[in-house]
């Protein structure tokens, strides 16, 4: 997997630089290097579990830097509504992310019921995603209902598949 920040990734960069919530970091991407993606803002992503050797790798908060570029006002505008809404204490929402990305792997890193899944979770602007492959008659609706438990969870999606070789309810890393 050459992309950046797939697994395990919570903040900037592998050197824990510090990303500003509404701008992508600074690069001096050219080239080829123009189209790698990589998770520019920091949003957390990581794997809760991973027991399914075949199942795609979601493509989580990894795109290209024109895409980063692209998505900067928008991320703004979004990270902002909720602190001028009176709905947030933090004066954007993307800065909760950490917290519940931490809260999200204390209370289910290892549980016994991600046995025989592969699950990854994105957060960005209090909104969480949980994406993969698990066995047939997990509980999706058990999950989601556990993620918007934590503290500052606005909403939860849970795409999900029991057929890691079938058409997948995410977008992956690879076409």
């Amino acid at each position: 997997m050459a992309a950046t920040g797939a697994t395990g990734a919570t903040g900037a960069g592998a050197q824990g630089e510090q990303a500003t919530p509404g701008a992508p970091a600074a690069s001096a991407e050219t080239g080829a290097d123009a189209n790698a993606r990589k998770n520019w803002y920091g949003d957390p992503f990581f794997a809760l579990a991973r027991d399914v050797p075949a199942c795609p790798v979601p493509l989580g908060p990894l795109m290209t830097k024109a895409e980063a570029d692209d998505d900067a006002h928008y991320r703004v505008e979004r990270g902002t509504t909720c602190w001028l809404a009176h709905q947030c204490t933090k004066p954007n929402s993307y800065l909760y992310d950490a917290d519940i990305a931490a809260a999200i792997r204390q209370q289910l890193q290892g549980d016994a019921r991600f046995k025989g899944a592969s699950v990854w979770i994105t957060v960005q602007r209090r909104f969480v995603y949980a994406e993969g492959c698990v066995p047939a008659g997990f509980d999706g609706a058990a999950l989601e209902r556990r993620l918007l438990a934590i503290p500052d969870v606005e909403q939860v999606f849970v795409r999900v598949t029991s057929t890691p070789r079938g058409a997948l309810p995410y977008k992956t890393l690879s076409p």
